[in-house]
């Protein structure tokens, strides 16, 4: 008989019956439930009762009074047959029959275990098992082909991404995936193949090359191996389905998901080359990536791996990777980098609007500038120019790499390499212009307290401009070329990942431009810092007062544009090493509006 209880108390199973604490019965008359049920009992809003499963299962059913109605809140069941298969003891005599069994099993109740993730979960740990077990033996073509991967097939049909979802905390899959790389370890060295409708199982001896092509039904996943030292087995695994329930990539608020099938590849040799086609499953999702997955890190991993056009094919992506493991591919979806796009695009475009209108006020002014005596204010109008001119060109050169870069293909080395390079060039001088303003500031503070401040005024404007190209378009030029003749040859000189810029991942080339970039900020922070002691300690008294006037400025605008740019540039270093959806907004906004806030200095 069921009695009200407070809520909080929890019903719990024992010999098949409903067993709960028990109040009096003059507390049961006063108190009135929100739920009532002939099976469930009475209880109050929000109280929880749990009960036994359902026949044939075995475990607990927890329900929630919810609004006057006792629902179910949690359901951990166990389809009872396959909790059975569970007890029972396993020994290597016994594997082919119990696999046999569970195979059946599993065929026989394939719509009640895709709709539990307890029972799902409870296969796997049979897997797991089973894989351990095998560890000490060599698995015969005979156990390999009838018993466990037929037991494969049979699990593959079941991997609907319903019953998986609840099950991604527990690292499910993981065990899965670990499991059906540890059992194809043990494989012996006989040549068989064996398909399914979604599963691949080729076990093959290679000498010299190998070549080959998956037999699934909708899928032509190639597998090359140009070259191999010595006669050696080869495993490979082909998965349609494993992909549904493999956690995907996240990486900040962007989630890339696998695109493809999943192929496991076990060789007893190294191996520096080994290339995958994949056909590419959903045509809306953009960004290949080539990944593997790395159980050290318990997540995907591209390193070693870059993907690359698949020529004129439509619908696929080369992997080439540099050792073998589980590969697959995971792609990102659109929308995703709408927003980033947007605030990219209209950022950069209103900074080139700025520039242009700043280049058409100092082109009305030149020739007043250019008739000044004041050659502190000539060079800094000089400098704002080649900073202005820089930074637009670099701006036009990443429209034009934007457009390149397609976001369903890896980038193309041939069309971005030029793009590249000028961008590299331009975004450089951008840097070193601003060097020669802070050299310009330190100078005239500097110089003029120790007696030197008459031998610039009576330098030669050409002399000046000289020094001043030579430094802000040589140095930056100098630093290119040696960037590109450096890391062309390994054709490691742009990112392959879906974007017009220096490459990071396998030749570090981008550091070609952080390490000038920030080293002249470093640079004009110690400038600003020496100035600023200087003109507060009234060593600047013996100048002119149009040409201190210039002074203040060069050095507000130093004092503010170093550590903005400073800013703006650590989050672009932030971008390299995480993909955080939100550094990149962030990198993009202050990237893209840094030319207003410099021409509204100036």
């Amino acid at each position: 008989e069921w009695i009200p209880v407070p809520s909080g108390d929890e019903v719990t199973p024992q010999g098949g019956t409903y067993r709960r604490h028990i109040l009096s019965n003059l507390l049961s008359a006063v108190i009135k439930f929100s739920c009532k049920n002939d099976t469930l009992g009475d209880g109050n809003e929000n109280q929880f009762v749990t009960g036994p499963c359902e026949k044939n299962w075995d475990g607990s059913i927890t329900y929630q009074c919810t609004s006057g109605n006792w629902m179910e809140f949690r359901r951990d069941c166990i389809l009872q047959v396959i909790n059975d298969l569970q007890r029972n003891f396993l020994i290597v005599e016994r594997i082919p029959a119990f696999v046999s069994n569970l195979s059946n099993v599993t065929v026989q109740n394939n719509q009640i275990i895709t709709q539990s993730p307890l029972t799902v979960q409870t296969i796997v740990e049979i897997l797991v098992n089973i894989a351990s077990i095998l560890q000490n033996i060599i698995i015969d073509k005979a156990v390999m082909v009838v018993c466990i991967f037929n037991f494969f097939a049979n699990f593959t049909s079941v991997l609907t991404a319903a019953s998986w979802q609840s099950l991604t905390k527990e690292n499910t899959s993981i065990s899965l995936l670990s499991a059906i790389e540890n059992v194809t370890d043990r494989l012996s060295d006989v040549d068989f193949t064996f398909t399914e409708t979604f599963i691949e199982l080729n076990r093959t001896v290679i000498k010299n090359s190998y070549r080959g092509k998956s037999n699934l039904p909708n899928s032509t996943t190639e597998i090359l191996i140009p070259q191999v030292l010595k006669t050696t087995s080869l495993t490979v695994l082909v998965f349609a389905k494993l992909g549904k329930v493999l956690p995907s990539r996240n990486t900040g608020n962007l989630v890339s998901h696998i695109n493809g099938n999943v192929v496991i590849v076990k060789v007893n040799e190294t191996l520096n080359n080994i290339s995958f086609t994949f056909d590419i499953t959903d045509q809306s999702l953009v960004n290949p990536q080539c990944v593997f997955w790395n159980f050290n890190l318990n997540a995907w991993d591209s390193t070693g791996c870059e993907a690359k056009p698949s020529g004129n094919e439509t619908g696929k992506i080369t992997c080439e990777c540099n050792h073998t493991t589980t590969f697959s591919i995971l792609m990102f979806n659109p929308n995703d980098h709408i927003a980033l796009d947007y605030i990219t695009y209209i950022g950069v475009s209103i900074s080139m609007a700025s520039l242009i209108l700043c280049l058409i006020i100092e082109s009305i002014m030149w020739k007043s500038i250019n008739d000044t005596s004041n050659y502190t204010s000539y060079m800094r109008h000089v400098s704002i120019v080649n900073i202005v001119v820089s930074l637009l060109i670099a701006n036009i050169c990443f429209i034009i790499g934007a457009a390149i870069a397609e976001p369903e293909q890896p980038t193309s080395v041939g069309r971005c390499s030029p793009v590249v390079f000028f961008m590299h060039f331009f975004y450089l001088a951008l840097f070193f212009w601003m060097l020669i303003s802070a050299l310009l500031l330190f100078y005239r503070t500097v110089m003029v307290s120790h007696g030197h401040g008459q031998s610039w005024s009576q330098m030669l404007k050409a002399k000046m401009m000289v020094i001043a190209f030579i430094v802000g378009y040589g140095a930056p030029l100098l630093i290119a070329v040696i960037t590109v003749a450096s890391t062309a040859g390994q054709e490691n000189y742009i990112s392959k990942r879906n974007s017009c810029w220096l490459n990071w991942y396998e030749s570090k080339a981008l550091l070609a431009f952080v390490i000038p970039a920030l080293t002249i900020l470093a640079i004009n922070l110690v400038v600003l810092i020496v100035v600023l002691y200087k003109m507060l300690g009234r060593g600047v008294a013996s100048i002119q007062r149009d040409e201190k006037h210039a002074l203040v400025v060069i050095a507000i605008c130093v004092a503010i544009l170093t550590p903005f740019f400073g800013l703006t540039w650590g989050f672009g270093i932030g971008t390299m090493v995480s993909q955080d959806f939100g550094m990149h907004v962030v990198f993009a906004l202050l990237n893209s509006l840094q030319v207003s806030l410099s021409e509204f200095l100036f």
